[in-house]
């Protein structure tokens, strides 16, 4: 069984920083693209930002520039490194990953549960 977790979120103000991870744990054989993604009370949930296994990255246009995300391969984890945080980026913060695990060897999208972002103005 293959778990993503999620770990970072919290309070802070505008302007501030938040470092954001997400590990998969359990029966991980791979994982191809990892991605963050956000949803603000009554809005859908949104891409942020995706990375695939090679390292190519896509940012929506709202956090160019200020948010990175990375990835750590021999951990399993991803990253999303926000900066500049305004009020407008408060929203649950979902990690979602294409892993295949170990059995059956077929590739799933997996989500974890979100961790909260407020950015106070």
């Amino acid at each position: 069984q293959v778990q993503l977790v999620e770990s970072g979120g919290g309070l802070v103000q505008a302007g501030g920083s938040l470092r954001l991870s997400c590990a998969a744990s359990g029966s991980v054989f791979s994982i191809n693209a990892m991605g963050w993604y956000r949803q603000a009370p009554g809005k859908q949930r949104d891409l942020v930002a995706s990375i695939t296994s090679g390292d190519s990255t896509i940012y929506s246009d709202s956090v160019k520039g200020r948010f990175t995300i990375s990835r750590d391969n021999a951990k399993n984890t991803v990253y999303l490194q926000m900066n500049s945080l305004k009020p407008e980026d408060t929203a649950v913060y979902y990690c979602k990953a294409q892993v295949t695990p170990t059995m059956p060897r077929v590739t799933y999208d997996y989500w974890g549960r979100g961790t909260q972002v407020t950015v106070s103005s």
